[in-house]
């Protein structure tokens, strides 16, 4: 649940006016609800997701749930909520070409031995730089900021990514995504949450996009946790088979 402080909040239409506070974190102003918590308007999906206690609930296998109201602005910031079931693989889709915040339960699933696809990792490129999350059947919080090349994402209130795509330093890891099939110069995806074959909950969806006069800049101190030993060697055979079939 949002957990708000004891201000007014004026809404007209969906769109919030004045700040609320999500969970301990800083004023947020300017966002658009994209869930209303009760109904699947401006969703769509094929029937295995359902609404659970104001959650988003995948509850068997059929698909992602796609917003279908308007594509994600170029620059922009998404704030949710999420859970996952014990093992849980899922995701969310915020620009084209595999752009994927990584949602897992880094416990229990044998993604989470590689950092490069662990919770709030910018799957198979860049590793978030510690593990923050609560443990399955938890609440956690999310959140995206991307604007130009820069592209952070947080966990429970703590920046845990923060990179400019086009920074030299980083021309290994975006190879990764590249052989993957993706292109980070891609703009205009539509928002989608995956369907990865374990259950998954959503809330708490909010959108906005950031202006041209805001500020974001990368963390020259950001150090994406390593990707070590077994796992490495997994990734790269992975990489090797995915250059082997583009052959």
């Amino acid at each position: 649940m949002l957990m708000l402080k004891p201000i007014w909040i004026f809404i007209f239409g969906s769109v919030l006016l004045f700040p609320l506070t999500l969970c301990g974190e800083e004023p947020a102003t300017g966002f658009e609800r994209i869930f209303d918590g009760k109904s699947f308007e401006g969703w769509e999906h094929s029937g295995n997701w359902s609404i659970d206690d104001g959650a988003f609930y995948r509850s068997r296998s059929g698909g992602p749930l796609t917003y279908t109201v308007k594509l994600i602005p170029d620059d922009f910031e998404l704030r949710f909520e999420w859970k996952v079931s014990k093992g849980c693989n899922s995701g969310v889709y915020y620009r084209p070409a595999q752009y994927e915040y990584q949602i897992l339960d880094n416990v229990h699933s044998p993604y989470g031995e590689n950092a490069r696809q662990s919770a709030g990792a910018l799957f198979f490129c860049m590793a978030p730089s510690r593990d923050v999350t609560k443990p399955f059947g938890e609440w956690n919080r999310g959140r995206i900021q991307c604007k130009g090349s820069v592209i952070e994402h947080w966990v429970n209130g703590q920046r845990v990514l923060s990179f400019d795509y086009r920074d030299p330093k980083w021309s290994k890891h975006v190879e990764l995504l590249r052989v993957r099939g993706a292109d980070l110069e891609a703009r205009g995806g539509k928002l989608w949450l995956q369907d990865h074959g374990q259950d998954v909950w959503f809330r708490n969806l909010l959108l906005r996009p950031i202006g041209k006069e805001e500020i974001l800049t990368a963390d020259p101190n950001f150090k994406p946790l390593p990707v070590t030993g077994e796992a490495l060697q997994k990734e790269e055979e992975r990489v090797r088979k995915m250059r082997n079939a583009k052959q």
